[in-house]
């Protein structure tokens, strides 16, 4: 049915990702209120969510159209989820859901527009471009590639929430959000490497296309360390509570997926165990670092 191929191209098993960068952002300004309005916390958790199913749902239509999806080698964790090149006649209700979810968006971003006033613009409007922009024209620059989907679950997602709820970031939050960007940059990367053949094909030109996968994998690895790196420094100086060290928990699979990535580049069934300890580990260290900042 048309229905199940557009909630399979919303990516449902990855929509998991915005909730817990938003917890992020709700605990860091429960942190500076004490009380936070309960219907302004579901506007935001809904608007995320759907922020995250519109640039998943824009972006399958996009690669079906560019004929990307028919040439694309799909593994659990990327490649899309194969839900167009199942259903082709699903194509313009998987569009017309990528619309509609950017607009009930935009109606609760322009809700919070009216209540916080010109920062709510700046971040809401910021995060509409990396929506719209992303798969036609961020895709096509390696380092726009690169930074964005980091800039929209990091400081975008984080500092949004605390505006729309009445909170003001402050270094801690800046922290927070450096450290979810470098992550969701880390997730990125890494599950562009087994599209690369498909991807050179479509004109895209992100990092592993430009600088090799090697290099690739070199960056994934420095990027792992220096958000860990990062979170252990804001520790050690008393710029994030104690009690956040819960998410050095899931350092010791960052290592491994570091040491292994290099080894597998070149099959992707060795590739697939790496990218799933990844994805754990990464929803794993959002969720500790979560619990570690709660009041």
């Amino acid at each position: 049915m048309s229905s199940v191929a557009v909630l399979r191209a919303s990516r449902p098993n990855f929509l998991v990702l915005a909730p817990l960068c938003v917890a992020l952002g709700i605990v860091l300004t429960w942190r500076q209120m004490a009380v936070l309005d309960g219907m302004h916390v579901l506007l935001v958790l809904v608007g995320a969510l759907l922020a995250h199913a519109a640039v998943n749902l824009l972006n399958e239509y996009q690669d079906f159209r560019s004929g990307l999806d028919l040439a694309t080698t799909r593994t659990p964790f990327s490649g899309g989820s194969g839900a167009l090149p199942d259903r082709p006649e699903a194509a313009p209700k998987v569009l017309v859901a990528a619309l509609v979810t950017m607009a009930a968006m935009a109606a609760i971003g322009l809700y919070f527009l009216w209540l916080r006033g010109l920062p709510m613009l700046l971040l809401g409007v910021g995060g509409l471009v990396l929506i719209i922009g992303y798969t036609q024209w961020i895709t096509r620059s390696p380092w726009l590639c690169l930074l964005a989907p980091g800039l929209g679950f990091g400081p975008v997602m984080i500092w949004g929430t605390q505006v729309a709820l009445g909170g003001q970031p402050d270094a801690s939050a800046a922290l927070v959000a450096v450290m979810v960007m470098l992550w969701v940059i880390e997730l990125l990367l890494i599950n562009q490497i087994p599209d690369v053949a498909a991807d050179r094909q479509a004109g895209r030109r992100h990092l592993p296309i430009v600088l090799g996968l090697k290099v690739a994998a070199a960056v994934v690895a420095v990027l792992l360390l220096g958000s860990y790196l990062l979170l252990a420094t804001a520790l050690l100086v008393g710029a994030l509570p104690v009690a956040s060290g819960l998410a050095m928990f899931t350092l010791p699979a960052a290592l491994w997926v570091a040491w292994r990535l290099p080894h597998a580049l070149d099959d992707n069934s060795k590739l697939s165990p790496v990218l799933g300890v990844n994805v754990a580990a990464l929803l794993t260290t959002l969720a500790l670092l979560g619990v570690g900042l709660w009041p």
